[in-house]
């Protein structure tokens, strides 16, 4: 019995790592105009014409042509192919041993979704410190093991576990809101919808629906987290207070719409590979 769930888990890993390298590859632009726009707060004066998605990416691609929206793939990938196998392989272990085949009541999904992420964020963090800086602009990283050996000799270890705190406010939390409202709205469904050939697109929307709603209910700790790790030594009450004096509270709402729509996305594509393919391997999510 063990042995086989060691091995469904297995599975469930790679079944997440193969989804988290495809909604990663697609939508790698977004999280790099979301991150630019959240660390021009730190440049750009009150007063000043307002920035918006579509400038900046223009400037990108102006500046570092269409590739230079793809900056960041290789930390990007270093953190999904293990940070979301993980995440999942997390999630498929904990429901079959707490809740095995029964549907989850929305506070059990919440704390389902919520533990997986919490385990997978913190052990992935010093590569999405890493990606974070990648995407910013601001740092000339050669390589994700070069980052990683610049930033311990010039700031030490800790500094690769900074922002831990918002990240896991923003990240705990947008699972555990996502899986509860995917579930919800996927066990909604007729079953004659789920069972037919547009059981797929019906996930993909039910992931949708719960994407718009965890991203924009996660999105000031993502701002809260982006800046900390951009800004050599800052915390998270100065980051907090920062951007509260010098833009009130819409500042935690910047770059809010490419985050919404590259989470909400790559949620959706990642679920909807992810059961896809446990289907296929003689497995249930």
């Amino acid at each position: 019995m063990e042995l086989a769930l060691v091995q469904s888990t297995l599975k469930a890993f790679v079944c997440g790592s193969l989804s988290g390298t495809c909604s990663t590859l697609l939508f790698q632009p977004l999280d790099l105009v979301k991150t630019r726009l959240q660390t021009l707060q730190s440049t750009v004066q009150p007063g000043s014409a307002r920035v918006g998605m579509v400038s900046v990416f223009l400037h990108v691609v102006r500046t570092e042509k269409m590739v230079g929206l793809w900056k960041g793939m290789s930390p990007s990938f270093a953190r999904t192919i293990p940070g979301v196998g993980l995440y999942f392989s997390t999630y498929y272990s904990m429901k079959q041993h707490f809740f095995q085949e029964r549907s989850l009541r929305p506070l059990e999904a919440v704390a389902l979704g919520a533990g997986a992420r919490t385990l997978a964020g913190v052990l992935m963090l010093p590569i999405t410190v890493i990606k974070t800086r990648f995407e910013c602009g601001r740092y000339n990283y050669s390589s994700v093991v070069g980052a990683l050996r610049s930033v311990c000799q010039t700031e030490g270890p800790r500094a690769l576990f900074s922002g831990l705190v918002p990240t896991l406010l923003r990240d705990a939390p947008f699972s555990g809101i996502y899986v509860m409202f995917y579930s919800q709205t996927k066990a909604s469904l007729p079953k004659e919808v789920s069972s037919s050939s547009y059981g797929p697109l019906a996930n993909f929307l039910c992931g949708v629906v719960a994407g718009v709603v965890a991203s924009l209910v996660t999105q000031p700790a993502d701002v809260v987290k982006t800046h900390v790790q951009v800004g050599t030594g800052l915390r998270s009450a100065d980051a907090v207070r920062h951007l509260y004096t010098q833009h009130g509270v819409q500042g935690f709402f910047r770059g809010a719409v490419p985050r919404c729509l590259r989470r909400t996305m790559m949620a959706a594509m990642a679920w909807t590979v992810y059961e896809q393919m446990m289907t296929q391997v003689g497995l249930k999510s």
